[in-house]
C-alpha cells in the first residue's frame, strides 16, 4: 500500500486514526449551513436543548395561568373574610361609643394579609392607631411577574353602622403582591429544580451520545481506509447489538473486498500466464507445422527452377508431379492455418447457427482424437445469443471436451445444451450445458488450471454457475448461464449482407 498502514496510531476497534492531513468528509450544505456543520453528538443536544426550553415555556404559561385563577380565589376568599370580621367587630363593640367602635374595628383589622382595610369616620377621615406599620412595601417579585399574574384592584366600602346611626366606612382594598410573593417563591424553586435536572440530563446525554456515537466515528474511519484500498480494516464489535451487526457486516465487505482483490490478482497472473502460453503454442506449432511445409514448398520450389534452367527440355511428368507436390503442401498449410485461427478464434461463430458450430467442433475433436467417441445433442438451441454468450458455450465446450481426452483419457464423451425456462420465475430462461465422460475422474488432489479457471470466469461473468464434479465412471460438468436480452442484444454481431 501506499500509506504506512503499520505506524499509522490504531484505535480502540484496530483502525488506523486519520491524521491532520486527510480531507474532511463533504457535509450537506443546505438551507441551514451552520446546522449542517455540527457533528451528529451536537445536533442531538441541540434538540434536546430546544425540547426543555419548549417545556419550560409551556410549563411557564401553566404556572402563570394557575396562578392568576388562583390568586383571584384568593383574594375573593380574603375579601369575603375581612368583611365577616369587619361585621363580626361592629356587632361585639356595640355598647361602646361610636369613636370606641372605630378605634377597635382598626386596632383589630390592622394588616390583614391579602387585603388592606382603611377605617374612615362619618367625615371621611382616615382613623389612625397607635400601632406602627407591620406590612412591607418591598416584595420579593419582580414587578413584570407580578403584572402576569395579578389581578385587577378590587375595592368595597362597608358601612360602619352603630345604634342605628352610620358611623364610618371601612374600605376594603385587595392586596395580591403577597400571594404572587409565594407563587414566585414556589415558581422560582421549580425553576431551579428543572434547571439543575436538565443540566444533569445534559450532561448525561453528552457522555451517553459520546459512546453511542463513538462506533460511528470508527465505522467512518474504516470506510476511508478502504476508499484508501487498504482491505485490512477490521472493527472489533461494540457492546450495541445494531452497531455490532453493522461491524460483522463491515468486516465481512472488507474480507471480501480482500478476497476479490487477490482473486482479481491471480486472475491476472493467470491471464498472463495463459497469454504466454498461448504464445508458446502458436510459435510451436508456426515451428513444427508451417516450418516443414514452408521447407518443403521451398524445396519443391527450387526443384521445379532447376529444372526450367535444364538445357534439356523439362520433364513435363516430372514438372506435374512438383506441382501436385506444391498444391499437396499447401492444402496442408491451409488446414493447419484453419485450425490455428478457428482455435484463436472460432470464424464460423456469428455467421453459422450456434448447434451449427459445435457440431462442427465435434467433427473437428473426431478427426483429430480417433480413439474416442464424441456425440453431441443441441436440439432446442436458438441461432445464437449473442457473441459474448455464444463464445462462452463454444469455449466451454471445447476445453471440456480437450480435458477429458487430455487428463481423463475418457473413450466417450457426451455433450448436451439445452434452452430452458427458469423455474419460479416468470419468463426468464438459461442455458444449461452438460459434458459427461467416461475417464479416470477427478483426483482428490485436483486443482483448478489455466483452463478449468477460465471457464468459471466466463461463466461467471455472465452470472452463471459452473460445477465440475465426478460421476462415475468419469467426469461431468454443469454449466449454467442465464440468458440476458439486453446483453446479448448489445454483443450480438451485425448480420452481413
Amino acid at each position: 500500500m501506499p500509506h504506512d498502514a503499520a505506524s499509522a496510531p490504531r484505535s480502540r476497534w484496530g483502525l488506523s486514526a486519520r491524521t491532520a492531513g486527510d480531507p474532511a468528509p463533504p457535509e450537506r450544505i443546505g438551507r441551514w449551513p451552520h446546522w449542517a456543520s455540527w457533528s451528529t453528538r451536537t445536533r442531538m443536544i441541540v434538540l434536546v436543548l430546544a425540547i426543555d426550553v419548549l417545556a419550560a415555556l409551556v410549563s411557564c404559561g401553566v404556572i402563570v395561568l394557575n396562578a392568576r385563577s388562583a390568586v383571584e380565589v384568593e383574594m375573593q376568599a380574603a375579601m369575603t373574610n375581612v368583611e365577616l370580621l369587619v361585621s363580626d367587630t361592629i356587632d361585639l363593640a356595640q355598647a361602646g361609643p361610636p369613636a370606641g367602635i372605630l378605634q377597635t374595628l382598626n386596632l383589630r383589622i390592622h394588616d390583614l394579609r391579602h387585603v388592606r382595610v382603611t377605617v374612615l369616620d362619618a367625615a371621611g377621615k382616615i382613623i389612625t392607631g397607635g400601632l406602627g406599620r407591620v406590612r412591607r412595601d418591598q416584595h420579593a417579585s419582580p414587578a413584570w411577574f407580578a403584572a402576569l399574574i395579578a389581578p385587577a384592584i378590587r375595592e368595597h366600602d362597608l358601612p360602619i353602622v352603630a345604634q342605628g346611626q352610620r358611623i364610618g366606612t371601612a374600605r376594603i382594598t385587595t392586596q395580591p403582591r403577597d400571594e404572587i410573593d409565594e407563587v414566585w417563591g414556589y415558581a422560582l424553586s421549580l425553576s431551579l429544580a428543572s434547571l439543575c435536572l436538565s443540566l444533569g440530563l445534559l450532561g448525561a446525554l453528552t457522555v451517553a451520545f459520546g459512546r453511542v456515537l463513538a462506533p460511528l466515528t470508527q465505522l467512518s474511519e474504516g470506510l476511508i481506509q478502504l476508499e484508501q484500498q487498504d482491505y485490512t480494516a477490521r472493527l472489533e464489535p461494540p457492546a450495541s447489538r445494531e452497531l455490532a451487526a453493522i461491524a460483522a457486516r463491515f468486516n465481512r465487505v472488507a474480507q471480501a473486498l480482500s478476497e476479490t482483490r487477490a482473486a482479481n490478482g491471480r486472475l491476472n497472473r493467470q491471464l498472463l500466464s495463459a497469454q504466454d502460453d498461448e504464445r508458446r503454442r502458436t510459435a510451436l506449432e508456426l515451428h513444427d507445422e508451417f516450418g516443414p511445409c514452408l521447407f518443403a514448398l521451398e524445396a519443391t520450389a527450387a526443384s521445379v527452377v532447376r529444372m526450367a534452367e535444364a538445357e534439356a527440355p523439362p520433364d513435363r511428368d516430372r514438372l506435374k508431379q512438383r506441382a501436385q507436390d506444391i498444391a499437396s503442401i499447401v492444402g496442408q498449410v491451409q488446414t493447419q492455418n484453419r485450425d490455428l485461427l478457428n482455435r484463436l478464434r472460432p470464424h464460423a461463430l456469428g455467421q453459422v447457427p450456434l448447434p451449427d458450430c459445435l457440431d462442427l467442433l465435434l467433427r473437428d475433436f473426431r478427426r483429430r482424437h480417433a480413439g474416442t467417441r464424441f456425440a453431441g445433442s443441441f436440439e432446442g438451441l436458438a441461432r445464437g445469443y449473442g457473441d459474448v454468450t455464444d463464445l462462452t458455450v463454444f469455449r466451454c465446450i471445447q476445453e471440456s471436451m480437450t480435458n477429458a481426452v487430455r487428463h481423463g483419457r475418457a473413450l466417450n464423451v457426451t455433450v448436451r445444451a439445452l434452452d430452458e425456462a427458469v423455474p419460479g420465475t416468470a419468463g426468464a430462461r438459461a442455458l444449461h450445458l452438460t459434458i459427461r465422460d467416461d475417464g479416470s475422474g477427478i483426483a482428490p488432489e485436483h486443482g483448478l488450471g489455466l483452463g478449468l479457471s477460465g471457464m468459471r470466469e466466463r461463466v461467471e461473468a455472465l452470472g452463471g454457475t459452473f460445477r465440475l464434479d465426478n460421476a462415475p465412471p468419469g467426469a461431468v460438468v454443469r454449466i449454467m448461464i442465464p440468458l440476458d436480452d439486453e446483453r446479448d442484444a448489445e454483443t450480438s454481431p451485425i448480420p452481413s449482407a
